[in-house]
């Protein structure tokens, strides 16, 4: 084991000495043991901050998983089902023929709401009754559980007001109390960062060049090309004032609000969360075996509306991950600026990555990574 962590922090070293990366951190477990707990770099380039084992990044949609993972701590005490009805909790949710729409639905991305309005700004994102009010109001564009296609922020608010209606506490709460706590990161894992703890969090800087501004001439250019982009009757899957830029993954009122389709975490954290689905970790563990092989298992195949790629989902959980290591006993979430967490049901092995740099698309430092842990791990 310290064979595997040593190779790891020369990589990473490797990695922000080449200027590749600013900061990175990397965590692994393996069947509910943490073996690599590796960090490298600055965590923010203005005063020099290095990154430590504790320091909290934004993850953008890495994030996601640990909102599915209350979900399923909730539904394994029988708060609710995958088939509960969100009308059932959420009333509202049913407008325009979006009745039919259940939890699992909401899990595989496929309650047909993947856009929010077009002109969509930070200041709306942090305002939690207004957003849901919005997306509850939305016309689906598609019938709920036809078709799957990512909810990049609508995934967040619509998991995290099952939560709140279940359990008449913010998801941020939920996160804490039933997850982060009993794991032990209470201090690592979070929807809302504590104002008094903004200044441990990593602040996130842009690739060299900077972040590129999509003006409208720009999104429409590009919706030629990819779903993602399209506009349509006003919504549209990317805002362009509400992207995830580091500018916008900085700002303290971001940080401090519940927008649960990203999180702020160290790797360490998330990956405590993986392992805790699949093993039992310093005594705990957040699911049955039973319930792991249902959350684990493709309940969705076919090309993405939104992402234009085929894809494969679980409950809350990409099925796979295109990359060397791609497999389907693979589930996890990646983030928009190059983060991941993933575990492998079949090794039990999971790997987090988190990083300084906004590199939107760009997981070569995780795949290589990953390549190297899976070297590194698998018996000969």
């Amino acid at each position: 084991m310290k064979d595997v962590q040593q190779q790891v922090q020369d990589a990473i070293d490797g990695l922000v000495a080449s200027g590749a990366e600013l900061g990175l951190q990397v965590a692994v477990y393996r069947r509910g043991e943490l073996v690599v707990d590796a960090v490298a770099g600055t965590a923010d380039a203005a005063t020099g901050r290095p990154v430590t084992q504790d320091t909290p990044f934004h993850v953008t949609s890495t994030g996601k998983g640990a909102a599915s993972a209350v979900v399923h701590v909730l539904t394994e005490r029988g708060a609710l089902s995958y088939d509960t009805p969100i009308v059932e909790l959420w009333p509202e949710f049913g407008a325009h023929g979006k009745q039919g729409a259940t939890v699992r639905h909401a899990l595989t991305h496929s309650t047909g709401v993947p856009a929010l309005p077009v002109d969509t700004t930070p200041e709306d994102l942090i305002d939690w009754h207004k957003m849901c009010a919005t997306i509850a109001g939305a016309v689906p564009w598609w019938e709920p559980g036809a078709k799957t296609g990512y909810h990049p922020q609508s995934y967040g608010y619509i998991v995290g007001e099952i939560v709140r209606r279940v359990t008449g506490t913010p998801i941020s709460q939920v996160l804490r109390q039933e997850v982060a706590a009993p794991l032990g990161v209470a201090d690592e894992l979070y929807f809302g960062v504590p104002s008094a703890e903004l200044g441990r969090v990593a602040r996130l800087a842009d690739p060299a060049g900077g972040a590129m501004e999509m003006t409208p001439e720009m999104m429409a250019a590009m919706a030629e090309q990819v779903p993602f982009f399209r506009v349509v009757d006003g919504w549209t899957a990317a805002p362009p004032a509400a992207m995830p830029t580091a500018a916008f993954c900085n700002r303290p009122d971001v940080l401090t609000a519940d927008i649960p389709a990203g999180g702020v975490m160290t790797a360490r954290a998330i990956a405590r969360v993986y392992a805790a689905l699949m093993d039992e970790v310093d005594g705990v563990r957040l699911v049955s075996p039973d319930r792991l092989r249902e959350i684990t298992t493709a309940a969705v195949t076919g090309v993405d509306e939104v992402i234009g790629f085929p894809a494969t989902r679980g409950l809350g959980y990409d099925i796979g991950f295109s990359g060397p290591l791609d497999a389907p006993t693979r589930f996890g979430m990646a983030g928009s600026g190059g983060t991941a967490a993933y575990a492998d049901t079949a090794s039990g092995v999971v790997t987090a990555l988190a990083k300084t740099t906004v590199s939107p698309g760009d997981y070569t430092a995780y795949h290589q990574i990953s390549a190297l842990i899976a070297k590194a791990l698998t018996p000969r």
